[in-house]
Formats: C-alpha cells, sequence, structure tokens
C-alpha cells in the first residue's frame, strides 16, 4: 500500500464547492487503494485579509498574536475538508500543527520546522481513515502557534511526506505544472515533465512562485518525490526529481523573473577588512535579505563602490538601517532605486556547455537592454534590469535558449 500526501493551495480550496471537487481526488486516491494525508491552505484571499485586520487593530504588532491570527485560515479549511471527506462516506480526522505537533524554533512568522510526530497520522492512516493537516502552522518552543512563512504550506506537505517517508507529494495548484517560463507573459512557454530540485529550487529563490523554495530544499535533503498538478484537470503534472533521472539535461530549463527588486548603492567606502561585515551584519540583524552583491575598487584602492539588491519592500527599512550606521560603516554616499526586475536563467545542462552566458548578454544587447547587476551559480545567470523591459527579456531569452520549440 502506497502512502500519498496531497497537499491543495488556496486557490484549489477558495470555497465550498473547490474543497469538495479536492476531496473527491482525495477519495479517488484513497479508493485505488493508497494511505492519504491531506495538507490545506486558507481559502484564497484569506491570510491577506487576516493581516489587513491585524493591521487595523495595531499597526505595529506582536508577533505571536500575528501568528495566532494567521494560522486560523489554515485551521478552519482543514475542518472543512474533513468533513467533505467523511461526506463522501471515508473516515477523516483533522489535526492542527500543534496537536500532531509540528515543533518548530521561535522565529514567529518564519519558523523553522524542526520535528514532527507522526505517531497520531500514522495510526490514523493504517487505520484505513485520511488525516488532514492544516499547512503553514506549527508549535514553538514555548507552547504558542508559529506560521512557516509565505508559502508554507508546501513546506508542511513536504516535511509530513519525508517523515512518513510516503511515496509522493502532489501540489495542487491553479496551474498544470511548472514551465519554461511564465506562461501569462511568454505564450510559447511550455510544460516540463520533469525537473530536477536543484532547477526548481534556483526558479523558486529567484522568483518563480509554483513552489516554496525552502519546501523544495528539503525535498531535495529528504528524497521526497514531488509532483506539482492541476487541481481542475486530469492533465499530468511535472515530477521535481533527482538528476540521475534526467537523461537528456537542457542546457536552460527555465527562465524565472522578479519584478519587486531594489538596488542599494554605497559610494566610496573605505576597502579594508571587516567593511563588509559592518554592511550586512545589521542588515541581517533587521531581517533584511540581501540577494545580489557587485563591488568595484577604485584606482587608488583605499575606497570601493559596493553594490547589492533588497526586495522593494525592504528598501526603506534597509536604508534607515545603514544612514544609522554610516559613521561605522564608513560610506560618503547611498544610492537608491526600486524599479528594477531579476531575469534568471536556470539549468543543470549549464555544468557542461560553454557559451550560456555570451547567449544571454548577447540577446540582452540586440534588445538594448542595459544590465546593471550580474549574478552566477553553477546552474544560474541573473541579471538586474529596468522593470519596463522585464516582458522584452523574458520572451528574448526564452526565444534565443530554443525554448520556444
Amino acid at each position: 500500500m502506497s502512502c500519498i500526501v496531497q497537499k491543495f493551495g488556496g486557490t484549489s480550496v477558495a470555497d465550498i464547492d473547490c474543497i469538495k471537487m479536492a476531496a473527491k481526488r482525495v477519495v479517488a486516491a484513497y479508493n485505488s487503494g493508497n494511505q492519504m494525508v491531506v495538507v490545506v491552505s486558507a481559502m484564497a484571499g484569506v491570510t491577506n485579509n487576516l493581516i489587513e485586520l491585524t493591521e487595523q487593530v495595531n499597526g505595529i504588532f506582536d508577533v505571536r498574536e500575528y501568528d495566532v491570527i494567521l494560522s486560523s485560515g489554515e485551521q478552519t479549511n482543514a475542518g472543512l475538508m474533513a468533513l467533505a471527506i467523511q461526506d463522501l462516506g471515508i473516515q477523516a480526522r483533522s489535526w492542527l500543527g500543534w496537536q500532531l505537533p509540528i515543533k518548530t524554533d521561535s522565529k514567529y512568522g518564519r519558523a523553522r520546522i524542526t520535528e514532527i510526530d507522526i505517531s497520531q497520522i500514522k495510526k490514523r492512516i493504517e487505520n484505513n481513515e485520511v488525516a488532514v493537516v492544516p499547512g503553514f502552522q506549527g508549535l514553538s518552543k514555548e507552547n504558542r502557534i508559529t506560521t512557516l512563512g509565505r508559502g508554507g504550506s508546501d513546506l508542511t506537505a513536504v516535511a509530513i511526506a519525508g517523515a512518513l517517508s510516503a511515496d509522493r507529494c502532489e501540489i495542487y495548484t491553479d496551474v498544470d505544472g511548472i514551465y519554461t517560463c511564465d506562461p501569462r507573459i511568454v505564450s510559447k512557454a511550455k510544460k516540463l515533465e520533469k525537473v530536477t530540485y536543484e532547477e526548481i529550487l534556483e526558479l523558486a529563490s529567484q522568483g518563480a512562485r509554483v513552489l516554496q523554495a525552502r519546501s523544495v530544499e528539503l525535498a531535495k535533503n529528504y528524497g521526497v518525490r514531488v509532483e506539482v498538478k492541476s487541481a481542475f484537470t486530469d492533465t499530468p503534472g511535472t515530477q521535481v526529481v533527482s538528476e540521475d533521472e534526467i537523461l537528456e539535461k537542457e542546457v536552460v530549463s527555465g527562465i524565472s523573473y522578479s519584478s519587486d527588486e531594489a538596488k542599494i548603492t554605497l559610494r566610496r567606502v573605505k576597502d579594508q577588512p571587516g567593511v563588509a561585515a559592518r554592511i550586512f551584519g545589521p542588515l541581517a540583524d533587521a531581517s533584511v535579505n540581501v540577494d545580489m552583491i557587485v563591488q568595484n575598487v577604485s584606482e587608488d584602492g583605499k575606497t570601493t563602490d559596493l553594490t547589492f539588491t533588497v526586495t522593494a519592500k525592504d528598501l526603506n527599512h534597509a536604508k534607515e538601517v545603514l544612514s544609522e550606521k554610516k559613521s561605522k560603516i564608513g560610506f560618503d554616499e547611498l544610492v537608491s532605486d526600486s524599479n528594477l526586475s531579476k531575469i534568471s536563467i536556470v539549468g543543470v545542462g549549464m555544468r557542461s556547455n560553454t557559451g550560456v552566458a555570451k547567449t544571454m548578454f548577447n540577446t540582452l544587447a540586440k534588445k538594448n537592454i542595459n544590465i546593471k547587476v550580474i549574478s552566477t551559480s553553477e546552474i544560474k545567470i541573473s541579471v538586474l534590469i529596468d522593470t519596463e523591459y522585464t516582458e522584452l527579456a523574458l520572451r528574448a531569452l526564452h526565444s534565443a535558449y530554443g525554448l520556444d520549440q
């Protein structure tokens, strides 16, 4: 008997009709002889509404109460899903994160899972019941409810699948798989049959929103077989697998983008040991995530210009932190720009092929698109460009790498 974890995202359980449709999928898999665990998100839009309510009551809120409020959307859907499955004649029971428990650290709002007690789930599914778990939530060391950050239901599903050694984890959403690019922008984007953990991890961390990046990392670490599927059609989805399962590796498998990027440049920073720590240490302490970093040393070797990117929503906070530390860091001027997008090409085939960067730079140059910052890894190249050129860049690069074929 196989064990399957099915996760339904917000659009897949957006209303009662959607919940009933999802319950039918669960029961169909159950009737095929599988042990079933279901992880649900809140209804689409509910989490944003809860955030708005929280901010209306208290603009500078207590993060512990914030997590209590935000976790309620998933709790409601877990109960509704269990009832919908029961209505189809199958025994089901919901278990909240604190009841299992799913133990986390105490970083409220973005907690990390430390341990999962699967004894209750295991007992139920071995007794031919369906276990339903709300995603996105856990329990801190202080026995307080925590939330796992945006997309945290993906993380819950993968973590439970890993703990149960499940045969696969199916992620149901409003798209039928992972595409070579956003099909809303690039009409010729193709659905990928298989993609490696490394590739989807890079795509997710660079702006693709099909899977939460942390969930992919966990799936890779525990060898959880993941499939992204549509909750509204019966077409095959995209499997996330290890690299050795893909025989012919594409040079570039996909292109992602993030349009909420901002750039900060500190001019004439003293070029001496420890200066980077004085810049990025306070930003880390202020929970500002820094992405691309470029340093240009001056001709005399005494000063340098240091450029890095943050999300647009963190820009003002980052500027405040750096301005407060200006005398300690030692820079003359802070310059920022928020109308930027990051474009990333990703593919495990980059490891064994040359000329990938050349193609990217030549393609953008032919379209008169100026590159402001470049960042690379073994299987990824990212560039920062003006936001107004985002769609043009995506379409041009998609064609340049033969992804239109």
